[in-house]
């Protein structure tokens, strides 16, 4: 799947109101996260972020710097959560709970 260019890559970090994206290529055939990183200028465009406290994976699996590339891959730069998702669920159902006793519901409070 690799051209005789070589490899070519995109490089994704969402932000809370925008996505940053950039295609990547051509790279030489066995080239790595960390080499496609520095390629697509993440660093000036955002000074002060440590991709690799934050993590970084190929298409939703953690990778790290040395990871080599195949064509086609999506580089994902994660970011860290803005709120806990065990909290947010626990208030929904409590939300829920609330809604149906108001309406003459009541179920055990383990269940939904």
């Amino acid at each position: 799947m690799a051209s005789e260019a070589g490899l070519r890559v995109q490089i994704c970090y969402a932000q809370r109101d925008r996505v940053w994206q950039r295609n990547v290529g051509p790279l030489a055939s066995g080239s790595t996260v960390a080499q496609a990183l520095l390629a697509c200028g993440f660093a000036r465009e955002f000074p002060g972020l440590d991709v690799w406290a934050q993590g970084v994976g190929i298409y939703g699996r953690h990778a790290a710097p040395d990871t080599p590339l195949t064509d086609g891959d999506r580089i994902e730069i994660y970011r860290v959560l803005s709120f806990d998702p065990k909290e947010s669920r626990r208030r929904r159902a409590e939300h829920r709970r609330a809604k149906q006793a108001e309406q003459g519901r009541r179920r055990p409070p383990g269940l939904l």
